[in-house]
């Protein structure tokens, strides 16, 4: 079996465990160095305390890795890491760790995310590849936050809310990798307003592209401004037709049956983009508009249109787009893992800066996981996007519970990697569920009014 540089860098388990070992309590100790750490700080000189930068993070992670994600929670996980070290425990009180937290930059939990998301992307097997090509997937989501004056500024709630009954939303726009499911970059905004669209946060995210590589993503991203800045990046893109936008086959250069080029022509400057920018894009582009039909069980056929610019059929076929296609159901699960498993949907923060850093605190626990999940995956033979996220995320906090993950213990980390190598996930490209709940609430009646009003009511 070859061995890849820095995706495993050893030829046998005793020195992956010198690489990806941990240290009781504290998730991804030595992933996650305090030479690592200090690398992302703006500050070279720290005083001397317990909760540095690097116990920092550590407990950082492990608080949004648990299930219980108060500050007492970590602050008792670090107290008991400490004591198995040998070392002078630190206060149950949670100030001391709630200040270093707020010392924490947002850009350090922003780097050491992207270190790990990079080093992952530059280290993935070739065999892994589609044609040679890395797959990005891109997808918007929400995140919700407490109800405080700081949150609601900076994202405020739905209009369609009455005011303090709400609560503040937040909408991000991610790029994850396909191969090995981590999260390459995040934007995030307030879920409404000008320039707060998907579109705009993608923008914000278009330098993390690469030339060659291949993009999945909804209906709702291919305008000729993105398929536009694509080709000229030498990007591939793969994405349903939007509705809004018609397409004619009996136009432009036939492929074959339903499958032709096009050429979109550009629309008016949009009140966003300045005018030099839209000057530089081209009076026209050609696109590759397939017709594709989609069956299931049960169900009428339904036809829909994909957009590419992958122009060549004798390339890439008609029915190797529609597979290709199928690919990007897997950043709806991604999103599930970080949101559902991870509880992201719902963050703790109740400022802009505590929230954006728990989002980050979220997204590199993700993405340390997915490493661990692309050993095991590469040790058994497997593909990453064929385990199971919940059943590593178990495992690793199982494992630490029980104190054994540690460089001393070369053989529980192996069956740590055989065990998350042994679930294999459903093949669930295509699949679609009624978004309708069965568990019923409890009968308690809905607020109408901000509480306050109704304490000083009573």
């Amino acid at each position: 079996m070859p061995i890849y540089t820095n995706f495993l860098s050893i030829n046998h388990q005793l020195n992956v465990i010198s690489e990806y070992k941990n240290k009781v309590g504290l998730p991804f100790n030595e992933v996650l160095s305090n030479e690592t750490v200090m690398r992302h700080l703006d500050e070279i000189h720290h005083r001397k305390r317990i909760y540095t930068p690097a116990v920092t993070v550590h407990a950082l992670l492990s608080q949004v890795m648990d299930d219980d994600q108060t500050q007492q929670a970590a602050v008792t996980r670090v107290i008991a890491a400490t004591i198995a070290e040998g070392g002078q425990p630190p206060s149950a009180n949670t100030a001391a760790y709630s200040q270093a937290r707020s010392r924490l930059s947002e850009e350090i939990l922003a780097g050491l995310t992207r270190e790990v998301a990079q080093q992952m992307d530059d280290s993935t097997p070739n065999e892994w590849l589609w044609r040679g090509q890395k797959i990005k997937l891109i997808d918007g989501s929400t995140i919700s936050m407490p109800d405080t004056p700081e949150n609601q500024a900076a994202y405020p709630q739905p209009e369609s809310q009455k005011k303090g009954l709400g609560f503040p939303i937040a909408r991000i726009v991610a790029i994850i990798d396909y191969i090995t499911g981590v999260v390459m970059d995040v934007a995030i905004g307030p879920y409404s307003g000008k320039k707060t669209g998907e579109h705009a946060l993608l923008r914000q995210l278009m330098s993390t592209l690469k030339s060659g590589e291949l993009i999945l993503g909804d209906c709702y991203y291919p305008s000729f401004f993105l398929m536009a800045a694509l080709i000229r990046m030498e990007i591939d893109g793969v994405f349903p037709m939007h509705a809004a936008r018609k397409q004619d086959f009996r136009r432009g250069k036939r492929l074959g049956k339903k499958d032709h080029i096009a050429q979109w022509k550009k629309p008016t400057k949009p009140s966003w983009m300045e005018q030099a920018e839209y000057d530089q894009f081209p009076a026209e582009i050609s696109v590759r508009e397939v017709a594709i039909t989609t069956e299931a069980k049960g169900k009428r056929s339904k036809m829909r249109v994909l957009v590419t610019t992958l122009l060549d059929p004798s390339n890439v076929s008609k029915e190797e787009l529609v597979a290709l296609y199928k690919y990007r159901w897997f950043v709806e699960l991604a999103l599930r893992s970080i949101k559902e498993t991870l509880h992201m949907d719902i963050l703790r923060g109740k400022t802009p800066a505590m929230v954006r850093k728990e989002m980050w605190a979220h997204l590199l626990a993700y993405n340390l996981i997915r490493k661990v999940m692309a050993q095991a995956a590469f040790m058994h033979g497997s593909l990453v996007s064929t385990l199971s996220f919940k059943l590593a995320l178990q495992m690793i906090k199982s494992f630490q519970a029980a104190g054994i993950l540690n460089k001393d213990n070369p053989a529980a980390y192996a069956q740590l990697l055989k065990g998350i190598a042994y679930k294999k996930v459903g093949n669930r490209s295509g699949r679609h569920e009624p978004r309708c709940v069965k568990r019923r609430p409890k009968a308690f009646p809905r607020l109408q009014e901000p509480r306050v009003s109704m304490n000083k009511a009573a």
